[in-house]
């Protein structure tokens, strides 16, 4: 992966710059970012780079959250709970394996009551492209290896949870 001018600390210290608001905000103002965003990316960029671009930022999350947040030393199994138990305290959404191929590093995951598209308008297509990457990083970082995640079901395509298919490259 290409080197991005980015590092967790530029996260900053919340704590000490939020006293009274702490760490929390609505979901509706993290959707008011992003949607805005993707929204300006779609009129200067088109459908298919904008969600390539926001894959690509996906990545990069995945890749520092697991750096930063995760033991990368665990087990599988018990790396997954940890992962499930950050997203949940986080509330970034609640994380359950599907279907699990250790030995081949094949997973079908869901990703319910998540940040990007619980609750929206039904749109015929999958709008969880950040998830893709930030899940594809996740897993990078813990094998070492690269992978391609795909979401096959969605909110917005009448879904009630995500669903991503994680399958090495």
């Amino acid at each position: 992966m290409e080197e991005y001018n980015f590092s967790w600390n530029q996260l900053g210290d919340i704590a000490e710059g939020r006293p009274n608001l702490g760490n929390k905000t609505n979901v509706a103002v993290y959707r008011l970012m992003q949607y805005t965003m993707r929204a300006v990316l779609e009129k200067e960029y088109g459908d298919e780079r904008t969600r390539e671009l926001l894959v690509m930022a996906g990545r990069l999350a995945g890749r520092e959250f697991c750096k930063n947040v995760l033991d990368t030393t665990l087990p599988l199994n018990k790396f997954i709970a940890q992962l499930d138990k950050a997203l949940v305290d986080l509330s970034i959404g609640i994380l359950r394996v599907e279907k699990s191929d250790p030995e081949n590093l094949r997973f079908t995951v869901t990703v319910s009551e998540d940040l990007d598209c619980s609750g929206l308008p039904i749109k015929g297509v999958t709008v969880c492209d950040y998830d893709e990457g930030f899940i594809e990083g996740i897993f990078h970082v813990y094998t070492g290896r690269d992978f391609i995640v795909k979401e096959i079901d969605c909110w917005t395509t009448g879904e009630r949870t995500c669903r991503f298919t994680i399958n090495p490259r």
